[in-house]
């Protein structure tokens, strides 16, 4: 059920997510899956629900700074320039957890923590007084929702979702490990690593992690954000194979019916993405042909997604 984030709906969704139910909300990257990060139950419920293996972890979604504090064994000096500079905003930082917490997720001794900048999703949390565990709210390896009605489709079972429309950045926050003497990119995302450095200085870059081993962060898997087409990249789109069972998605002008044709601003480009891919599902391609983006750090968040839909 889609109920508008007004302050009725607020009050009905806190009473779900107090109850140990979970609910779809509006952030200002895709929506989440919320529920009680620290209830066994709420948290299974998600697994269940997205079909999520147990080795893949959860965001922790909390109102502010003290909140994230309070969930570390020790908060580094580095995470309080990091928080000052983007938070609330697509910045998730990773930090060893508290020793009196359950693990959400899986066990690595960890905890991923952001403050969302979205106001639905800060509403949400102060009414619901609970750290809410928010995974994109879609089947696990599917495209991520930037609008209530994306959530749906993929999770009819959803007992409520807040209706916040369609998600700003329209791509998931940037994970940064803060665990060690230098930070470490776990996961492309909204926020750039120009930025970042312009806080932490050096940045370290992801390392692969196999599916199936315990990681500190979502978004790690080889499958991830995949539409049910199959996603092909190319450096040119050849229009001799382009019929009604081939879809194409380009940020260039091109002359192809049906074509989605998004920006050449990555900003505006990861804005409409995902749902640039619900839409050539929609129409019921079998393939859809990407134009490869640029290979510059920009289109960094962009290049990882299209990566691990097409594998």
């Amino acid at each position: 059920m889609i109920v508008p984030a007004d302050a009725g709906g607020i009050r009905r969704a806190a009473a779900l997510l107090r109850a140990g139910s979970v609910v779809a909300f509006a952030t200002e990257t895709v929506y989440g899956l919320g529920a009680d990060a620290f209830s066994e139950k709420a948290v299974a419920e998600v697994y269940r629900l997205k079909n999520r293996p147990s080795w893949n972890p959860l965001i922790v979604h909390v109102p502010d700074v003290a909140a994230a504090r309070g969930l570390a064994r020790e908060w580094p000096e580095v995470a309080d320039r990091l928080a000052a500079a983007f938070w609330p905003g697509p910045l998730t930082l990773v930090v060893e957890r508290a020793p009196h917490l359950t693990q959400v997720g899986a066990d690595t001794g960890t905890i991923a923590v952001r403050v969302p900048a979205h106001p639905v999703a800060l509403r949400l949390l102060e009414a619901c007084g609970l750290p809410l565990a928010a995974p994109s709210a879609n089947r696990s390896e599917g495209i991520s929702p930037t609008t209530a009605e994306h959530v749906l489709r993929s999770l009819p079972d959803v007992p409520l979702v807040l209706d916040g429309g369609p998600a700003s950045w329209g791509i998931e926050s940037t994970v940064l490990d803060v665990t060690g003497p230098v930070p470490r990119l776990l996961r492309p995302g909204a926020l750039g690593l120009r930025e970042i450095r312009e806080v932490t200085g050096k940045v370290l870059l992801p390392e692969d992690v196999a599916d199936g081993s315990a990681r500190p962060s979502p978004g790690m898997s080889k499958r991830h954000y995949a539409p049910r087409a199959t996603v092909v990249l190319t450096d040119e789109v050849d229009l001799a194979l382009v019929d009604g069972t081939v879809g194409v998605l380009t940020y260039e002008t091109a002359d192809v019916p049906g074509a989605e044709i998004l920006s050449a601003d990555p900003r505006e480009y990861a804005a409409d993405l995902y749902a640039a891919l619900h839409r050539l599902d929609d129409a019921g391609v079998a393939t859809i042909l990407v134009k490869s983006p640029p290979d510059t750090e920009e289109w960094l968040a962009i290049r990882d997604r299209l990566g691990r839909a097409a594998a």
